[in-house]
């Protein structure tokens, strides 16, 4: 589970060497929120053309990294940027890129710079910046040898916003472990009559699902002592029958009408009018949904609190690590290029720009952001970052389980199926892992979906 090397057939690779690479001859992607977006590069008489692919959705985020790339390139007109970003078919296209051994000068490693990626990025320890990243993440993105395999341009500390409207109005406190975390949904059912959805899931976009079970499975698995599993999920020897909690839990949100009754077809990018309208208390999504909310009804408060505590004794935790990153891809001929770039984005008022734009701290010590949240990281200081839990302790391609497996549930609350897939898949996915942590082939679903977003 170190470094992903992915495998396709020859007919698949033939057909991805349109997909562009470092060569910036590509002029076409699949762009952001699924509507197919990219930004190309603005010098059309510049020597070199970066390709660079961004996992960003939201909008108001991509327009201040867009601003920022256009800013670049004013300022170095021999360099244009050809942007991209695929939104929810961003992990598909590069892990087919990385089929094909045709990355893009520049992309985002969004969680995985180590364990997915890491053969196919150039180390960046001998770029200036690095001795001001953030000490957290500085362990997240180096590893022993000292290679630093990204540049963070913000860093997650992900939790669960709130109306403070709502809370307010039937008079709840935010809530700190999970008891108490229901027994709030249970006061806003309730109370609204059902016109509110104590928590809100937009599962028509799956991912928000497992976004939700990842961060969970932090305080269920690691934080408590006495309920620590990560060992055996690093040997592979954990017991699935213990994985029944999470699958009765979310089964239990729907059962008693604690969830928005949309789940499965409600879209991410409802999430600030839900908000906006007071349709909803709680959500598992951080990022610009606030100051998005707070665009379209002025008058709104947004709250955020840290994932809350699942065992008795236990704290919440902010659920973290990177989150937007740079990094440039080894076989790439326009290195030099590509470092001054980021030497750019680091710069503290880009640096500051863009953790503002994404809600989230800056990686940079000395760059402090004022954020639609940071009261609330300042209130909460005292409580621990902890990487995401997928990221550490599952083998690549879990989060695609979790997203499907728990639409599946949420669809028949058939938990052993829920806790059989995720055991079954689980151990697959080690198996495809040899002993150098290289992932077998990339399946043909994966292949038919890029091409269908060419």
């Amino acid at each position: 589970m170190k470094k992903a090397t992915w495998l396709v057939s020859i007919g698949a690779l033939t057909m991805l060497a349109a997909c562009g690479g470092g060569n910036g001859e590509n002029e076409e992607s699949s762009g952001g929120n699924g509507n197919g977006e990219s930004a190309d590069g603005g010098n059309s008489d510049a020597d070199t053309t970066l390709v660079l692919y961004s996992s960003m959705t939201a909008e108001g985020e991509r327009n201040t990294f867009e601003e920022l790339i256009a800013e670049f390139e004013e300022a170095n007109p021999e360099i244009a940027i050809e942007a991209n970003f695929p939104g929810g078919s961003y992990e598909d296209q590069l892990r087919v890129m990385m089929a094909a051994d045709d990355m893009p000068d520049l992309f985002d490693t969004h969680g995985w710079s180590q364990l997915r990626y890491g053969n196919y990025v150039r180390d960046l320890s001998e770029m200036e910046w690095v001795d001001s990243l953030d000490p957290e993440l500085e362990e997240v993105v180096t590893d022993e040898e000292g290679k630093v395999y990204t540049y963070p341009m913000n860093q997650a500390q992900d939790g669960v916003i709130y109306n403070a409207d709502v809370l307010d109005q039937f008079g709840i406190e935010p809530p700190t472990n999970w008891d108490d975390f229901k027994a709030a949904l249970e006061t806003v059912r309730d109370e609204s009559g059902g016109q509110i959805a104590p928590l809100w899931i937009p599962g028509g976009d799956d991912w928000t699902i497992a976004q939700m079970e990842d961060q969970l499975l932090t305080p269920l698995f690691e934080t408590h002592p006495d309920h620590d599993y990560t060992d055996e999920f690093e040997d592979g020897s954990f017991d699935w029958s213990n994985y029944e909690w999470m699958a009765e839990e979310i089964v239990y949100l729907e059962e008693n009408d604690l969830l928005n009754q949309d789940v499965l077809t409600a879209q991410f990018a409802q999430a600030p009018e839900i908000m906006a309208g007071e349709q909803a208390a709680f959500m598992f999504l951080v990022g610009s949904i606030g100051p998005d909310t707070v665009e379209i009804n002025p008058d709104a408060n947004i709250g955020l609190i840290p994932t809350p505590a699942i065992h008795e004794g236990d704290d919440p935790s902010w659920i973290g690590g990177e989150r937007n990153t740079l990094s440039i891809a080894e076989e790439s001929e326009n290195a030099e290029e590509a470092e001054q770039f980021i030497e750019f984005m680091t710069e503290d008022e880009n640096a500051r720009r863009i953790a503002e734009a994404t809600n989230v701290n800056a990686s940079l010590e000395g760059v402090d952001p004022d954020t639609f949240y940071s009261d609330y990281y300042e209130e909460f200081s005292d409580v621990s970052v902890v990487p995401y839990f997928d990221r550490v302790y599952l083998p690549s391609g879990m989060w695609d389980v979790m997203a499907t497996s728990s639409a599946e549930l949420l669809s028949t609350q058939d938990i052993q199926a829920k806790i059989d897939t995720m055991e079954s898949e689980f151990n697959r996915l080690r198996e495809e892992t040899d002993e150098e942590g290289e992932v077998g082939e990339i399946d043909e679903e994966d292949v038919e979906n890029v091409e269908d977003n060419e």
